[in-house]
């Protein structure tokens, strides 16, 4: 599996204020990343599935308002998290 409980517990400790903060967005953000580059290099082997497909733009939607409701709420956060993620509007 490529997203073990460790895994996960080191996205929500870098990202977030511990190992067991999963709420916060900047852990969340973090992990739907991960998750959005594991979908798309899958996506690159296997062009037709569609399954696959419809996922990753559900992680993508559920990301962009996660990135939204953060930019609204703090505005230095946003841009922390978008800066240490390389990510881009």
């Amino acid at each position: 599996m490529y997203l073990t409980s460790k895994k996960k517990q080191e996205f929500f400790k870098t990202h977030g204020k511990n190992e067991k903060d999963t709420g916060s967005p900047e852990g969340q953000i973090a992990l739907f990343t991960f998750r959005i580059a594991h979908l798309t290099e899958h996506l690159k082997n296997n062009k037709k599935d569609y399954g696959t497909q419809r996922s990753l733009i559900n992680l993508v939607g559920k990301r962009r308002k996660l990135l939204n409701y953060l930019m609204k709420v703090d505005i230095i956060r946003y841009r922390n998290i978008v800066k240490e993620l390389g990510l881009r509007k």
